[in-house]
């Protein structure tokens, strides 16, 4: 009897021991995981980090929908331990939660609540935020006309800012909380996006700026954390009473018209320039009747010794 017991309590150990080992996330060194999100699959990836409570809290709960998030969005769950690669995806380290969708990383911004978890990365698949660049930045936002395709969220950054990198998952993260309400974007300021960021004053990386009904609001606070960004995008723009106005395309009618409107206001304001303009446009045109005047009298002459033939 007391041996039937034995195996009876071996059992139940062996089993509890295998319902605990595959509920463990598969835990992954940093060569590892640069294979796994730089390849074709999506990977959600739990960075965690020694004597850290908040870390196993998260830890649990996603070990408790891992198998979910596998059979809904078909992502491979690892968890990253005191790894280096933390700090390019999230300015606030560990505990993180990252979704590498094809290599685009969302962080997860929220409660450690297992069913928002599912939700937010089974509604976000796909990447929220779109490149922008020079050719289509008015097409698609309609910044300057009243923005008809709704309000923009823009994001300036610059390859040579380590920083922006890192900003990349937030902004996503950003994203994926207001993409029913706003349109988000990015635009490279120094390469495919230049004419842009010179039209908007963007001078630095990164730079944030609000587009809506046809006015700037600039984000001027240096917290890039994504609750602080969503309360700007909801709320917090409305503090800037008097907004600048969108400035139009340098290359647009609008821009032509406002030069040639300001070169004639500096005219106007300067007696002196004023004065040479006018002379250089009364020699001009002078020069322009006489040549007409003798192009009219040799044509006459032509014409007088053609009739004599």
């Amino acid at each position: 009897m007391i041996a039937i017991s034995k195996i009876c309590t071996n059992c139940f150990l062996i089993v509890i021991g295998l319902l605990c080992a595959s509920a463990l996330i598969e835990q992954v060194d940093d060569t590892d995981l640069v294979n796994l999100i730089t390849g074709k699959e999506n990977v959600i990836v739990l960075f965690t980090k020694d004597k850290c409570v908040e870390c196993d809290e998260l830890q649990l709960v996603v070990e408790n929908i891992q198998n979910e998030l596998k059979e809904t969005i078909g992502a491979i769950v690892v968890k990253a331990h005191n790894s280096h690669m933390v700090n390019i995806y999230d300015p606030s380290r560990e505990p993180s939660l990252i979704y590498f969708r094809r290599g685009t990383p969302l962080l997860y911004y929220g409660d450690y609540k297992e069913d928002e978890i599912v939700q937010l990365f089974a509604e976000n698949e796909e990447p929220i935020v779109k490149e922008l660049s020079d050719e289509n930045f008015e097409h698609l936002t309609q910044a300057a006309t009243g923005a008809t395709t709704g309000d923009w969220f823009v994001f300036f950054y610059s390859t040579d800012c380590v920083f922006c990198l890192r900003l990349q998952a937030v902004w996503e993260a950003v994203g994926a909380r207001l993409k029913r309400r706003l349109n988000f974007a990015r635009v490279d300021r120094l390469a495919a996006g230049i004419s842009t960021a010179k039209r908007f004053h963007i001078v630095e990386s990164p730079e944030f700026i609000f587009l809506r009904q046809g006015h700037v609001y600039r984000y001027t606070a240096k917290d890039y954390t994504p609750a602080k960004l969503i309360e700007f995008a909801e709320t917090g723009y409305r503090k800037q009473t008097h907004p600048e106005a969108v400035a139009p395309e340098a290359n647009s009618i609008f821009f032509r018209n406002n030069f040639f409107a300001g070169q004639l206001q500096a005219l106007t304001n300067n007696p002196q320039l004023l004065m040479i303009a006018s002379v250089t446009i009364g020699i001009f045109a002078a020069i322009v009747v006489v040549v007409k005047t003798l192009a009219k009298k040799k044509l006459a002459k032509v014409k007088k010794a053609a009739k004599s033939k």
